[in-house]
């Protein structure tokens, strides 16, 4: 089928599908399927356990002074 042949509907589709194809190859998740270093394995392990525990972390505000 050529293009010229298309209702503006099926050409709508085919150019949403191409531009959603290209923005998932630019932006889409360079570390999707990589695993996790046991040591980072192990801080987000800490770091969860730490919020069911109900302690509190780094403010953002107090984090966004640090380098100041």
């Amino acid at each position: 089928m050529k293009v010229s042949e298309l209702t503006i509907e099926e050409f709508k589709n085919l150019i949403y599908e191409a531009v959603e194809t290209k923005l998932r190859e630019t932006l889409g998740d360079p570390d999707w399927n990589l695993e996790l270093r046991d040591d980072v394995r192990e801080r987000l392990r800490n770091s969860l356990e730490s919020v069911e525990r109900g302690e509190v972390g780094i403010a953002l505000e107090a984090l966004a002074t640090i380098n100041d």
